[in-house]
């Protein structure tokens, strides 16, 4: 099975987890595992491809934003909390808290309709 790269905490990058957080897709899956914890990727209820959640999970994964483990076929998703906090203190925080007062529900009632 191929090993999949996740940044060492010093080397997760603030640009890459900006980036990583810009996309409303993203958001959500980083909301929904914060809220549940670790998640199978096919877990998330999103009006995409699967190959096209894929893609959102590798770049999470790549930024330093979640972390993604095997378990037979299916990919999980925890979040780097501990480690971004350490790296940029109250930026998840504060970019999930915004996200959950305003462009979440955008998002479901988009996916909704």
């Amino acid at each position: 099975m191929k090993l999949l790269h996740h940044p060492d905490r010093k080397d997760i990058q603030l640009a890459s987890v900006l980036y990583a957080l810009s996309d409303p897709i993203r958001l959500y899956v980083v909301s929904e595992i914060r809220k549940h914890g670790e998640q199978a990727c096919n877990s998330f209820k999103v009006p995409i491809a699967k190959s096209t959640l894929s893609h959102h999970a590798r770049t999470l994964r790549e930024s330093g934003v979640v972390h993604t483990r095997a378990q037979g076929t299916q990919r999980i998703l925890s979040l780097r909390e501990e480690d971004l906090n350490v790296r940029f203190p109250g930026v998840l925080d504060s970019i999930i808290e915004a996200y959950e007062a305003g462009e979440a529900a955008a998002f479901v009632e988009k996916s909704e309709g």
